[in-house]
């Protein structure tokens, strides 16, 4: 007998349950299928009925003693009363056109923007002339659409509408950082920045120095980052990257152009760290708390294991709240570790090679390369060399193309050129995952020759080392961020346990 199907009135007074099994986070297709294989059927999973919270979250739900702690975000920037860790805070740059305004070569960069704003401003002047004829035309289907020649976008398309000129300057051209442990180029110019954001409030110019912290933003799919820079960060630094600093800077015109010429505009410091938690840091720990201590406090929280494991749902739908500890030792030991992080991880060029990685090498025909001599912290980059002795064969010889692991799954050793085999990779420094990979896969990653499909414009990190005049700059460099991953490890592993619950 068929069954009848429930009327609307019936289905209506029914309410629904809903069930759900967890399979993991950061799975790929093959290892969820797998999981589900091995059940053998869909009665034995083992789900769980869902339950919404007064949030609305049915699954990843948060954790209510996160919302009880300290936002580092202010409600109101640059308001030094604000209720937060920090005063300010702001987006990374979204260009929405990074391969011609990024690239591992000054060169290359400077003759790219060239030719895209040449081009920009004969379509400017060709789309004000039609305009003369018709008022009423619009941007759309009067440009041209040449992906080669320009990236079009909303804010470019309302500097065409309004008739207004870009131009780039040398001083336009800085470094910024494009993807973890990757510094690259770029043109950091209003015209062709989509979204600078408030960059320019915390690196005014490449001599005011800053340190940023920064975090994954909302509503992310990869496992959650902290991770400072002491350069203008892009969006995808870490995801959606949110951007916290030690200081802010204010540009202060001059109100009239004085009769003595000093009349330029002065730029002004201020510590972004908030009074009010310096003033109940100091309530708890005692007058010998500084900004700069809650700073790194901050850093150093944001590398606990528990901390990031406990209100990881939290910090999916949630910018970071974080308690003052209510153990004066522990306070002080998450400043110091978050200090020897930020040391790390700025300094991460300098760090000498893990001791027992090991680098094999086919000899030249020529000569024989020397071993690297690492150099105190006071002293330049140790793969910098000598630029009378250095010739074209040494740029040759570290030249990468891509690098790559011997087979999926092997990563203690990294096939990094022709003549290069670097071995013996611990285990543990594949342990430090940075916005949802490895330090060492992102520095594999990034360091690599390519073209992007749409402008033709190809990134090539061996021009870095050529215009440097450093030709074992990305040997060296895998080199350090192995030994950084593994001391990244280490600190993290020795920072204190907290019962989150109870502070």
């Amino acid at each position: 007998m068929k069954k009848e199907l429930p009327t609307m009135t019936e289905a209506a007074n029914h309410k629904a349950e809903i069930y759900y099994y967890d399979i993991g986070d950061y799975l790929s297709r093959e290892q969820k299928l797998d999981i589900i294989t091995n059940f053998k059927s869909m009665e034995n999973l083992p789900f769980t009925r869902l339950k919404p919270n007064e949030h609305g979250d049915w699954i990843s739900q948060r954790n209510d003693k996160f919302g009880t702690w300290i936002p580092i975000e202010a409600d109101k920037k640059f308001d030094n009363a604000t209720k937060s860790f920090f005063t300010t805070y702001a987006i990374g740059v979204a260009t929405n056109r990074d391969s011609w305004v990024y690239n591992f070569s000054t060169k290359v960069l400077t003759e790219n923007m060239k030719r895209m704003i040449d081009f920009y401003n004969q379509e400017r002047q060709s789309f004000a002339n039609k305009l003369k004829d018709n008022p009423d035309l619009k941007v759309d289907g009067e440009v041209t659409t040449d992906t080669t020649k320009i990236s079009w976008t909303r804010g470019i398309k309302k500097l065409l509408e309004k008739n207004i000129e870009i131009t780039v300057d040398e001083k336009d051209i800085i470094t910024g950082v494009y993807r973890p442990y990757t510094n690259l180029n770029l043109c950091y110019s209003d015209g062709v920045i989509e979204m600078p954001g408030l960059s320019k409030k915390l690196f005014p110019t490449q001599n005011h120095k800053n340190f940023v912290i920064c975090v994954t933003g909302i509503g992310s799919t990869k496992e959650y980052t902290a991770l400072i820079t002491d350069k203008i960060p892009s969006l995808d630094y870490v995801e959606k990257s949110q951007c916290f600093p030690l200081y802010w800077y204010e540009t202060i015109e001059p109100e009239q152009n004085s009769l003595f010429g000093d009349d330029c505009a002065q730029i002004v410091r201020h510590e972004a760290i908030s009074d009010f938690i310096l003033e109940r840091a100091q309530g708890k720990y005692g007058n010998k708390v500084q900004k700069e201590d809650i700073f790194y406090y901050v850093y150093g929280i944001l590398h606990s294991r528990s901390y990031r494991e406990t209100f990881s749902a939290d910090l999916k739908k949630m910018l970071p709240r974080i308690p003052l500890v209510s153990d004066y030792e522990k306070f002080w030991a998450f400043s110091k570790a978050g200090r020897e992080l930020a040391d790390l991880h700025l300094n991460y060029e300098k760090v000498a090679p893990y001791p027992e990685v090991k680098v094999e090498s086919l000899s030249k025909d020529t000569y024989e390369i020397p071993q690297p001599k690492f150099m105190p912290e006071d002293e330049p980059m140790v793969a910098e060399g000598n630029s009378a002795a250095t010739g074209n064969d040494d740029f040759n010889y570290y030249a990468v193309e891509q690098m790559k692991f011997p087979k999926k799954g092997q990563k203690d050793t990294i096939i990094y050129n022709h003549y290069h085999t670097i071995k013996n990779i611990p285990e543990k420094a594949c342990e430090y995952v940075v916005n949802g990979k490895s330090a060492i896969e992102w520095i594999m990653e990034r360091y690599a020759v390519t073209t992007d499909k749409k402008s033709g414009i190809t990134n090539n990190p061996n021009d870095w080392s050529r215009e440097h005049n450093k030709p074992r700059y990305i040997l060296d460099l895998l080199l350090s961020v192995i030994n950084v991953s593994v001391q990244t490890v280490d600190i993290v592993n020795s920072l204190p346990e907290v019962d989150w619950e109870k502070e």
